[in-house]
């Protein structure tokens, strides 16, 4: 599919090469021998950190074997679509983000469930501008109005192809309690968060839950976390922040350990409507405090 985005059609090209070269008995070292290729290429196509040209993947649908008409013609296609650039690759957001966040920017775009645990802010997915952007403004030091800016409006667009796409994926979201209750940007700013999250519960797409402080502190110390699945459980990648970082991670028994983790947090989060009523009587607090 043309719309696909490149990091996905990327990650399915790489596992089909690597279950292709695997099948065939050849290592990684055998195949750069007989390609007359780096150890090191031949590693960075099978992890997805570079695209493959089109006489690469010839080079090797030839050498591993590969003779499934359907297969090849599959594999064809992902390599033309990983190349291609999308609305995040534009050089005013490209150069402001880091690698993990344009993967980010792609894998959220084709998710069919997305699973987010956060400890201390709103997911930027539902966060409104004002609070985003007092979010963002806690990196003031760290980065420059150019890159705050370009990130902002990366996180205001981000919205429109996930949750508000025609086939959006099922958004499971657990909230630490302790967040309804840091008021970023003041009570004002968070008050419309508050109540703009609170809205969410007539959305069936998107469920948010949170969980009670007296049950949070395992959980907390696991950071915020995002496990994307991408057609079904086995087809899935996990992404992870902290501080000014962040990453992706592929490896099945790494997301399927954050899987687990975040199954325990849902069971004793707060139901939706418990938790509609806790950011709701949250926002009520912040505005009487206005008046």
């Amino acid at each position: 599919m043309v719309s696909e985005s490149p990091a996905v059609a990327r990650r399915r090209l790489r596992l089909a090469l690597r279950k292709a070269r695997e099948a065939s008995g050849l290592t990684q070292g055998q195949v750069a021998e007989a390609l007359e290729w780096s150890l090191s290429k031949v590693n960075r196509i099978e992890n997805g950190d570079v695209t493959v040209s089109s006489t690469d993947l010839r080079a090797l649908v030839g050498l591993l074997g590969i003779a499934d008409k359907d297969l090849v013609d599959r594999m064809t296609q992902d390599a033309r679509v990983s190349r291609q650039r999308g609305w995040w690759d534009q050089p005013q957001y490209r150069e402001h983000v880091t690698p993990a966040t344009l993967q980010l920017l792609q894998f959220e775009s084709e998710a069919t469930a997305v699973r987010s645990f956060q400890p201390t802010v709103i997911p930027g997915l539902l966060q409104t501008r004002a609070y985003a952007e007092t979010v963002l403004n806690f990196w003031v030091h760290q980065l420059p109005d150019v890159a705050r800016a370009a990130r902002l409006e990366i996180r205001m667009q981000r919205r429109a192809h996930v949750i508000e796409r025609p086939d959006p994926p099922m958004y499971l979201i657990v909230l630490d309690e302790s967040i309804l209750h840091r008021a970023f940007g003041g009570p004002k700013v968070m008050a419309e968060q508050l109540e703009e999250l609170a809205a969410y519960v007539d959305n069936p797409s998107v469920i948010v839950r949170v969980l009670p402080l007296a049950d949070a502190g395992a959980a907390a110390m696991t950071g915020p976390f995002t496990v994307f699945d991408l057609g079904d459980e086995e087809n899935a990648v996990l992404y992870r922040e902290f501080g000014e970082g962040d990453d992706i991670a592929h490896a099945p028994e790494r997301v399927e350990r954050y899987r687990k983790v975040f199954e325990t947090i849902w069971e004793v989060a707060l139901p939706e409507e418990r938790s509609a009523r806790r950011i709701r009587a949250k926002a009520a607090d912040l505005l009487a405090r206005l008046d």
